[in-house]
């Protein structure tokens, strides 16, 4: 078998935990912050985990990870 392509975007996104699952930034944290409220910004600052749906995805994007 040859080897798998990593998939370059998803492996700048998304870290695997310990526990096997994916780790991953929340969205609309980049740019255009002057007209986002302070509250708003503090709860984009944490990172969550990849929904259950969507782990087998980006399991497949990521193999050797």
């Amino acid at each position: 078998m040859p080897k798998l392509k990593t998939n370059r975007g998803a492996a700048k996104r998304f870290m695997r935990t310990a526990g096997g699952r994916f780790k991953r930034a929340q969205s609309h944290f980049n740019h255009i912050l002057t007209k986002k409220s302070p509250k708003r910004k503090r709860h984009l600052r944490p990172s969550s985990l990849v929904n259950a749906a969507d782990q087998a995805a980006v399991k497949k994007m990521l193999p050797y990870r």
